[in-house]
């Protein structure tokens, strides 16, 4: 028990929100109106002497950010918290910060913390560049010489050594974040709590940072880390638990608990077929339905590059096709209307020996290699003579698959988003010999 440094037990955190009631009268008199403004009034007023949150509006409901949501974390572990916008993962980390206080529940935490929860949390607009790494250092609760020491280092991984001496408010974005993210990763805190910052600036500080992270987990200093970015989760974190609407809903090992993340709310039956008329060919045979199945057979609607991933697309005939003599293909288009990739049954050599009257396709790709990006699948049906009266089915737009940038050299920093491919290479340098 002493390893764990943070407990939290049973976590819940509600909101007031207010609501400007719809009148449905065409005509409202003045006296209504009073009486409501004057019912809002004794109401608020109420609050106020009562220590609650004053709300506007005559409609108040209460909201429930975080329910029952309970975790630990061991010294030295990295925790990945993953969920869908509003699931209640900044809620977590702000009640951890002790930003905000829990409705319920209670926290315990044995260690300093640093807490990166937006672009420039702690910083004054007016104070300098370095004025404001002692200022934030010192919020971190770091002593001055703590920070003499690592400012040097501080100010090189920030890049903003032209810029040191001008006010922040003039600083870009970009500029903002990296400087709040390396005074709070420089300034060795027990604890440090990292938000969905590193999505903000360019490429190659997204990778910097991702490396100061993996510094600072082989370190031994704990880190809690939410992220979209599913595959700097699944390289840095032990553990991970996701988070939908304010309860944990799936918590482990991070490949787990991502599998889960991907598949989550997918409708096991898949996108439906049958009524679309814009579809081409003679229907001798008809694709009725098709889903994207993961590396456990469980329908998602997203990837992350480079894993494993499985057409299953179902169809019927009216049982006068030779199956010898069939192909059945898909393609993934990109997101400006180009083909990105195909996979088509005599380009991969596959003979078919019976075709059901009513059976399923599956494609399965052990390393789907495209990158991070959106694409459109396309399911085609025809005779090995490719003449237009030979084709049997084609649907454009069949299913919309969401690829997530992934780390597929396992080297720690994610593939950019693109509408082009990843492959397995090696890269070296060597000496022109005079």
């Amino acid at each position: 028990m002493s390893d764990i440094v943070i407990a939290a037990e049973r976590l819940s955190k509600s909101y007031l929100v207010g609501h400007q009631s719809a009148e449905r009268e065409s005509y409202i008199a003045l006296r209504d109106v009073i009486a409501r403004e004057a019912r809002n009034f004794a109401r608020k007023g109420l609050d106020f002497v009562r220590g609650r949150q004053i709300v506007q509006g005559d409609e108040v409901e209460e909201f429930w950010a975080l329910r029952d949501v309970s975790f630990e974390v061991a010294r030295g572990e990295v925790l990945g918290i993953i969920g869908r916008n509003g699931a209640g993962k900044s809620t977590v980390l702000k009640i951890l910060s002790r930003i905000t206080e829990p409705t319920r529940g209670r926290v315990t935490i044995r260690g300093r913390v640093a807490s990166l929860l937006e672009i420039g949390t702690g910083f004054h607009p007016e104070l300098t560049g370095r004025e404001n790494i002692y200022l934030n250092g010192a919020i971190l609760g770091m002593s001055q010489r703590e920070i003499r020491k690592k400012f040097d280092e501080i100010v090189a991984f920030a890049e903003v050594e032209q810029f040191l001496d001008t006010p922040v408010k003039r600083f870009s974005s970009g500029m903002y974040v990296r400087l709040a993210f390396s005074v709070a990763a420089h300034l060795e805190p027990e604890i440090l709590i990292v938000d969905e910052v590193l999505a903000v600036g360019d490429t190659a500080f997204q990778a910097k940072c991702l490396g100061k992270m993996a510094e600072v987990k082989s370190g031994g200093r704990t880190v809690l880390f939410v992220s979209h970015n599913l595959a700097a989760i699944q390289t840095l974190s032990d553990r991970a638990i996701m988070l939908d609407r304010g309860r944990t809903c799936c918590a482990g090992a991070t490949e787990t608990v991502v599998a889960r993340y991907l598949s989550h709310g997918v409708p096991r039956e898949g996108v439906t077929l049958t009524d679309r008329s814009d579809r081409l060919g003679n229907g001798r045979l008809r694709f009725t339905g098709v889903q994207f199945l993961d590396r456990d057979g469980k329908p998602v609607s997203e990837i992350i590059s480079g894993d494993k991933l499985i057409i299953d697309a179902t169809y019927v005939t009216d049982g006068s096709i030779d199956a010898a003599r069939i192909i059945l293909a898909s393609s993934f288009w990109n997101q400006l209307g180009g083909p990105a990739v195909l996979f088509a049954s005599d380009e991969m050599g596959v003979m078919f020996d019976h075709l059901a009257t009513e059976g399923r396709l599956y494609i399965e790709i052990p390393r789907f290699l495209l990158r991070g990006g959106t694409y459109s699948l396309k399911l085609i049906a025809s005779h090995l003579t490719t003449a237009p009266e030979n084709l049997y089915d084609a649907i454009e737009g069949a299913a919309t698959l969401r690829v997530l940038p992934g780390d597929f050299w396992k080297s720690g920093y994610s593939n950019r988003s693109g509408s082009y491919c990843v492959m397995d290479a090696s890269m070296r340098m060597a000496r022109i010999e005079s």
